[in-house]
């Protein structure tokens, strides 16, 4: 029997290594990770940027010289290449999704704008549509404050913040409330409407369009990148998808 790892006092066998992953549930991040060096196997760095990475890398398992940094190597049973190709890895990955996303990002956003422009907006509701309609028509003629009212009578937890609601995305929000938001304009405020048990008053305050800055490129690129791997997972064998908690797509029938 070969020892190909020591963890601690525990040596592992080379038979023991396919027992213990399926044990200790690795298969699935096995899986994941394998799916991903298929997709970046053409990708490559620079001789700066594969140095780079492995400085970055010895600083972060703090190995300060040669004798450490072979140690570590062969204690894990890799190669300078095995390491230069994990430090890298991250890089390669942005690198991928780069060079299959990166040309497409300005029509996806536009495509998605609409559920990244943020609001601020007023709320507030109540059961009661009588007491709606009378809360309204205050707001709407100066008796008292949105703020004042959403205090005294809104029966969500937005009361707390005199109906006030923080900078959230459209896309996050109920369709019918975003699609009325969306219309709104500053100060603008809605009569009534039913959402379920509730009445609720409507005030946008502020839209905050979505820009494409390098933050926004970058989400967008992962949003592309986790929609890709989803495909590739659905395009596993039953066995491997139920591995990967996926639940297979049942053959349609003619």
């Amino acid at each position: 029997m070969t020892t190909v790892l020591q963890l601690g006092d525990r040596t592992i066998k080379a038979e023991e290594i396919i027992p213990l992953i399926a044990g200790y549930k690795i298969l699935p991040q096995l899986l994941c990770e394998s799916i991903i060096d298929q997709a970046i196997a053409d990708i490559s760095c620079t001789p700066e940027e594969t140095e780079k990475a492995c400085q970055e890398f010895y600083q972060r398992w703090n190995l300060t010289d040669e004798v450490q940094k072979q140690s570590w190597l062969q204690r894990y049973g890799m190669t300078q290449k095995h390491l230069e190709s994990l430090a890298t890895r991250s890089l390669r990955v942005e690198k991928f999704q780069q060079k299959t996303w990166g040309h497409k990002l300005e029509s996806y956003f536009l495509q998605r704008k609409g559920q990244l422009d943020k609001v601020i907006y007023s709320l507030l509701r109540v059961k009661d549509q009588g007491l709606a309609n009378e809360l309204y028509f205050r707001i709407q003629e100066g008796e008292q404050t949105f703020a004042e009212l959403a205090f005294k009578y809104s029966e969500g937890p937005e009361a707390q913040t005199g109906g006030l609601m923080s900078p959230v995305e459209l896309g996050t929000l109920h369709p019918q409330l975003a699609q009325l938001l969306r219309i709104s304009q500053p100060g603008e405020v809605w009569t009534p409407l039913p959402f379920g048990e509730w009445q609720v008053i409507i005030r946008l305050e502020k839209l905050i369009p979505a820009q494409l800055d390098e933050a926004m490129r970058q989400r967008l690129l992962q949003e592309n990148f986790q929609a890709w791997f989803q495909e590739q997972l659905g395009q596993l064998s039953t066995q491997d998808q139920i591995w990967m908690g996926v639940t297979p797509k049942q053959q349609e029938v003619n």
